[in-house]
């Protein structure tokens, strides 16, 4: 956080001419009444410069500036495990009412859309996707969901109930990577820097942002999701969540998430990186799993204990931009 510069005035004591008059000599009387207005002054003088000294002490104290935790850095604690398919390629996801999610997954010839079981992460539902497609971001809007591809600027509508394609559609991005919804517009990511706000009727891009933290540019934004007036992005090839602002594309905090794939790996599973945030808005939950991991977890996301600096922030969140 930015802290506030203090900064004092000092007040201009206008010096007056002595008079060339010459005065007569004080009286005694006079010359106890002059000391003891000095007196006066003095003690006046000392106890104004303790009463500011305490005042500058305190906003000193006070001052943001000093705080040893930054409240944009966040860690997470797990509450619940879930089964996920770990033959997955995870691309997106989406939470809907009694503990069902919408799964969109990638590669060429096997990606698909699914409707799980969140208590069993059993597929309910499939609809393979046709072999010339790479399937990614997937969102809810009303009755219907929206899917976008890879390398191409196709993508498709389908039933919530039983998956069937209901329309293909082409967007303006240069790539389809996330989606996400408010629940009236579309916002869209490429695997840029840059995140879209799309006309969901038109397809039309009617914002855009280049997300940036601390002046650089956030490259490679993958999938979405929309939490409290905020859009949640996984940085591809990072263990980190990008909290980001609709209004301006700006980074308002970082969810730093190494714990749950170190483990997998630890316990010598073959994974590949986190992606897919879900958002059970009804019941304040949050879900996140990684491409081909066996596991989906329920977490909560807490002030970080551990002091990180923007330096450090950048080497585990900021890539370099890709190109395909």
């Amino acid at each position: 956080m930015a802290a506030g510069s203090l900064k004092r005035r000092q007040s201009k004591r206008s010096i007056s001419k002595p008079s060339i008059v010459m005065a007569s000599r004080p009286s005694y009387q006079s010359f106890l009444t002059h000391r003891s207005t000095a007196l006066l002054v003095s003690i006046s003088l000392i106890f104004f410069v303790v009463l500011v000294s305490g005042i500058s002490l305190n906003v000193l104290r006070r001052s943001p500036k000093y705080e040893v935790q930054s409240p944009m850095i966040y860690s997470i604690e797990v509450v619940n495990e879930f089964p996920h398919d770990p033959r997955a390629f995870t691309q997106g996801l989406v939470y809907v009412e009694n503990d069902t999610l919408f799964e969109s997954t990638g590669l060429y010839g096997q990606s698909s859309v699914r409707k799980v079981a969140l208590s069993t992460g059993k597929t309910e539902v499939l609809h393979k996707m046709d072999d010339s497609y790479f399937g990614e971001g997937l969102t809810l809007l009303g009755e219907r969901l929206f899917q976008v591809t890879w390398l191409k600027k196709t993508g498709f509508i389908y039933d919530q109930d039983n998956l069937n394609e209901v329309k293909e559609f082409t967007h303006q991005m240069t790539d389809g990577w996330g989606l996400a919804t408010d629940g009236k517009i579309l916002y869209g990511s490429d695997g840029t820097s840059t995140l879209y706000q799309i006309d969901p009727e038109t397809f039309i891009v009617t914002n855009k942002w280049v997300v940036r933290y601390q002046g650089d540019e956030v490259h490679n934004l993958n999938e979405l999701e929309f939490i409290n007036g905020e859009v949640w992005a996984n940085v591809w090839m990072t263990d980190c969540i990008a909290r980001i602002s609709v209004r301006d594309g700006s980074v308002l905090g970082w969810v730093l998430l190494p714990t749950l794939r170190r483990k997998l790996l630890q316990e010598g599973k073959q994974i590949d990186v986190l992606n897919g945030i879900a958002w059970d808005s009804g019941k304040n939950r949050l879900f996140v799993t990684g491409k081909l991991w066996p596991k989906l977890y329920e977490i909560k996301v807490q002030p970080s204990k551990e002091n990180y600096g923007d330096e450090r922030i950048k080497q585990l969140c900021l890539r370099e931009a890709i190109t395909f």
